[in-house]
């Protein structure tokens, strides 16, 4: 005898419907990431070059905040602010003791060219405030040799400081119509003449920063056509440069010439644009 079963099979209308994304549909997901992160990602990218322009500008200020207190301690006198080469005689005397180079030469990465000249101590030792967080420029045979950076993005002014055989009868004989300062006190307008700059790393090698244009034109000459810049500033935060000036103040100064915003690898030197060059030399020195 068969006993017919209570159980109901489910009707149709109650049986669970699983659907999955169309082909279509997923494409235009696809399609929507890709707008959002073509919006964000630059977004971001400049918000983190921001940070590293803040970083590099807090840098500038650490330096010439040592700069001041070497002053203090030694009578007013400035740091001695020399022009070395790759072959010159090196002192510890001079703010920093190296030449950056494209080379292999330990002075790109020997931090006691830094530790061990006239501001080290009065950075207690830090190396990293010499070094730009944008600067990671390397040649190719640096980069054959696993390095990650040279130790050192900034430059001093060459119109501040004692600048040795460079100086005669109490004038820089790279420009001798406009004023060295020994001394702070010698600064007519201190917030108006800068210190200290990250310079291009095409021209960095010394600590001396001189903009002068390589025809030999001078200082406050008009004439610009086939001259170029002797050193270059650098251009790291969105074409602008880092700057610290004699009363302490730091702050970022953009380019508006693409020839002074060149690229960041050699051999990219440019010619001078009036308006950047201009404004450089408005904040070096004033006419002796």
């Amino acid at each position: 005898m068969r006993f017919a079963s209570s159980a109901k099979k489910p009707s149709v209308s109650c049986r669970k419907v699983v659907r999955g994304f169309t082909l279509l549909e997923l494409l235009a997901v696809i399609a929507i990431i890709s707008v959002l992160a073509a919006i964000l990602l630059p977004a971001l990218a400049g918000a983190r070059e921001r940070s590293r322009g803040i970083y590099c500008l807090n840098n500038t200020r650490q330096l010439v905040l040592a700069w001041q207190l070497y002053a203090d301690d030694h009578e007013g006198l400035l740091p001695y602010n020399l022009v070395m080469t790759e072959w010159s005689a090196r002192t510890n005397i001079n703010w920093v003791n190296d030449v950056m180079t494209w080379d292999l030469s330990s002075d790109n990465t020997n931090v006691a060219t830094i530790t061990e000249a006239s501001l080290g101590s009065y950075v207690v030792g830090l190396t990293g405030i010499y070094h730009c967080p944008s600067d990671h420029v390397l040649s190719a045979a640096q980069q054959a040799a696993g390095w990650n950076q040279r130790i050192r993005s900034y430059s001093m002014n060459a119109m501040v400081g004692n600048a040795g055989s460079a100086i005669v009868g109490g004038a820089n004989v790279n420009n001798p119509s406009y004023a060295q300062f020994f001394k702070i006190e010698q600064m007519p307008h201190p917030t108006d003449i800068f210190v200290f700059l990250d310079e291009h790393p095409d021209t960095i090698d010394d600590g001396y920063f001189i903009p002068n244009f390589a025809a030999g034109t001078g200082w406050g000459s008009s004439v610009v056509a086939n001259n170029e810049w002797q050193d270059l500033p650098a251009s790291y935060h969105n074409r602008a440069a880092a700057f610290s000036f004699g009363d302490g103040h730091a702050s970022l100064h953009r380019w508006n010439d693409s020839s002074t915003y060149a690229p960041s690898f050699p051999p990219q030197i440019s010619a001078a644009a009036v308006e950047d060059f201009q404004w450089v030399l408005d904040h070096m020195s004033v006419s002796d």
